[in-house]
């Protein structure tokens, strides 16, 4: 069953990065901002690509059969709130997958918030062109205490391996999507924002003006930042103009390339 769910996670996963990065070449919304400073695409895809290799293969390392094998063990000894309750089993998985979700909005709130995690969460906002390769680009510490998160949240509720897997895929489908350099047309972004987090509500979120990154938390249905008040709409600037990044790292060296990107957490820049 866990190598079933980890195929199809997989395959979910390399279709819809596929996909993306496929339409950012013919349909690029920005087009990366070329001076002295900045990276470029292939060293960029390096670092963020590279990331995403060392922090798999550390997450491999601690949950062997990752969060679904956890799950299934937690089920199997009856642990969770949602245990006490005779759920459908539909309902029970819909129940666990918004519970996930408003977790990692909190989550993600959190790592803004607190500065310790904050020098965690910097590595993926110091990239200063958004495409789908900054849904990747986490460090290793980051991707070890959202796991952490996950697993206490998995016995804490009893979430079944069913949920776990299918939020997985909306999870790492969602960041793609959300992050990909396109722009849906006009129409079709005005009505898909009442319910998701588009790419141009996300590039907000990625803006050097923190006033504008600390609003725009969701990964994939905007109501938690509606509800929590912190939707914001438009940026100070249009979508083409936003300035994305981090001042204090301006150049590849410190934004872009593998070796700056994991000490990024222990430099003394905010």
């Amino acid at each position: 069953m866990i190598d079933d769910m980890a195929a199809i996670r997989l395959g979910v996963f390399l279709t819809i990065l596929a996909l993306m990065m496929s339409l950012e070449l013919l349909f690029p919304a920005r087009k990366l901002r070329k001076n002295p400073q900045t990276a470029s695409m292939a060293t960029r895809w390096l670092g963020n690509f590279g990331l995403l290799i060392i922090s798999s293969l550390i997450a491999r390392l601690i949950l062997p059969l990752g969060l679904a094998g956890f799950a299934l063990y937690v089920s199997s000894q009856q642990w969770g709130v949602l245990h006490y309750f005779a759920l459908p089993l539909w309902l029970n998985i819909g129940v666990s997958v918004l519970l996930l979700d408003l977790l990692i909005y909190w989550q993600h709130r959190l790592f803004h918030r607190i500065p310790l995690l904050w020098r965690l969460h910097k590595v993926h906002h110091a990239d200063r062109h958004v495409d789908s390769s900054t849904a990747l680009r986490f460090h290793p510490i980051e991707i070890i205490a959202s796991l952490s998160i996950k697993a206490v949240a998995i016995v804490a509720f009893g979430i079944p391996a069913e949920a776990v897997i299918l939020f997985e895929i909306l999870l790492n489908g969602f960041a793609i999507f959300n992050h990909a350099n396109i722009r849906l047309p006009a129409k079709i972004e005005n009505l898909a924002r009442l319910v998701l987090v588009t790419q141009v509500l996300h590039r907000i979120h990625h803006s050097q003006i923190m006033a504008e990154s600390n609003t725009n938390f969701g990964f994939s249905i905007i109501w938690w930042d509606k509800l929590f008040g912190t939707y914001t709409a438009q940026a100070s600037k249009p979508d083409s103009q936003i300035d994305i990044g981090l001042t204090q790292y301006p150049n590849a060296k410190q934004n872009a390339w593998l070796n700056g990107l994991l000490w990024m957490p222990f430099t003394r820049k905010k």
